[in-house]
């Protein structure tokens, strides 16, 4: 296992499509490895491929009951939302987005369609703060930053923010 970098905003792997994964092999099963120890050193409760530079449809997420104990994550390969319902309102924050933190509207209830790591498919239905890490995550693969949710006042506030950095 190796930790990745995370790519931050603005590069522009974080806004490319992703492709659909065909291949089910150790190579996946190696690179979700590296996701999962990737996430929870940055610290994060997910992280998608593009984060990492990889345009492809994978994400895993932390499914740890205890924050304390063991952690624990799912690998999602090639999730899609299917159904959704209600609206809630939720702070984001993001590991490719540093120094943000933001409250989002977001789906109440998602019913997500998804493969495991085998390469049989899968759905599951959650609400609340799952359903918005599970959105937050599938944007990133539809090249959807959580800033793009925001009011255009502090979507600029933060790209100058940005641009000053980079400046330095």
């Amino acid at each position: 296992m190796s930790i990745q970098r995370i790519y931050q905003y603005p590069e522009p792997v974080l806004r490319q499509k992703t492709e659909k994964i065909a291949t089910f092999d150790n190579g996946l099963a190696q690179l979700v490895e590296d996701m999962a120890e990737t996430m929870y050193d940055a610290p994060g409760i997910g992280l998608a491929a593009p984060q990492i530079g990889k345009s492809i449809k994978l994400i895993v997420v932390d499914i740890s009951e205890d924050k304390e104990g063991e952690k624990k994550f799912m690998p999602l390969v090639n999730p899609e939302i299917v159904a959704h319902e209600g609206n809630q309102i939720d702070e984001e924050g993001c590991l490719s987005v540093p120094e943000l933190t933001a409250n989002v509207k977001r789906y109440q209830k998602v019913t997500v369609a998804y493969q495991d790591l085998q390469g049989q498919a899968h759905e599951l239905s959650t609400e609340n703060r799952f359903a918005v890490v599970l959105q937050h995550e599938i944007d990133h693969l539809n090249g959807i930053l959580f800033i793009d949710h925001l009011s255009p006042l502090k979507r600029n506030l933060y790209k100058k923010k940005v641009k000053k950095w980079l400046e330095k």
